[in-house]
C-alpha cells in the first residue's frame, strides 16, 4: 500500500474550502516573494482595464484578458518549479538549471502568445 499524504484526507466541502485557503496562501506567497509575479499582476490589471474599455466584441475582451491571466498561471507554475528545485538543493546542477530554464521559457512563450493576441485584436480594431 502506498503512503498517503495527510493533506489528501479531506473530502467534500471541507476539501474545497481547504483548497481555496491554500490557493489564497499561494497568491499571498507569490505576491510577497516573486517580483515577476507582482509585475505581471500589474500588467494584468492595466490590460484588463484597457480590454474592458476597448470597443471590441465580448469574445475579444475574453481573449485579451484570458491571455494575460494565462501569463499569471504559467508564472505560478514556474515559481513552483523553482521552489521545488531550490528545496531539493541550492547547489548548482545542470538538471536544476534545465528545470528553471524550461519554466522560464514557458513564461516567455506565454508572453509572446499574449503579445500576438493583443497585436491581432488591436490591429483589427484600429486598421
Amino acid at each position: 500500500m502506498e503512503p498517503v499524504s495527510e493533506f489528501k484526507s479531506k473530502s467534500g466541502l471541507k476539501r474545497i474550502f481547504s483548497a481555496f485557503l491554500y490557493s489564497i496562501d499561494g497568491f499571498k506567497s507569490a505576491w510577497k516573494h516573486e517580483h515577476a509575479f507582482r509585475q505581471e499582476v500589474s500588467l494584468f490589471a492595466v490590460g484588463t482595464i484597457i480590454a474592458l474599455v476597448l470597443r471590441i466584441s465580448a469574445f475579444e475582451k475574453l481573449v485579451l484578458i484570458g491571455v494575460l491571466m494565462l501569463i499569471l498561471i504559467v508564472e505560478l507554475i514556474n515559481s513552483s518549479i523553482e521552489a521545488v528545485v531550490d528545496r531539493v538543493s541550492l547547489e548548482r546542477h545542470p538538471l536544476s538549471k534545465n528545470a528553471k530554464d524550461f519554466g522560464s521559457a514557458a513564461v516567455l512563450l506565454t508572453c509572446l502568445l499574449a503579445a500576438g493576441a493583443w497585436g491581432v485584436v488591436l490591429f483589427n480594431r484600429f486598421y
